[in-house]
């Protein structure tokens, strides 16, 4: 069985920014910054490719949403992303 990752995509401050967790490593997690819009499934799809990832089969995004400041319904909203991955090509600093 391969190796299963989150990759986790957070829409902040105006900029879109997708990041690969890595856990038990000391590895930076690969990440892949976004413009001002929501990125379409496809934009998506492409960056994790870059990255060396693909979901997993029949893993879809999952999309919550969360307040910039904490206990403030005013607050701008924060929105946050998630989808299971595995690596298509050899991870660099295992």
């Amino acid at each position: 069985m391969r190796e299963e990752f989150t990759a986790q995509m957070s829409m902040r401050e105006g900029q879109g920014r997708l990041y690969v967790v890595l856990l038990n490593t000391a590895a930076l997690w690969p990440e892949y910054c976004f413009g001002s819009t929501v990125p379409t499934l496809t934009e998506r799809t492409e960056a994790l490719s870059v990255l060396g990832f693909e979901a997993v089969p029949g893993a879809v995004w999952e999309w919550t949403e969360d307040s910039e400041t904490y206990d403030d319904p005013a607050s701008p909203v924060v929105l946050i992303a998630a989808i299971r991955l595995h690596a298509v090509r050899e991870r660099v600093g295992r």
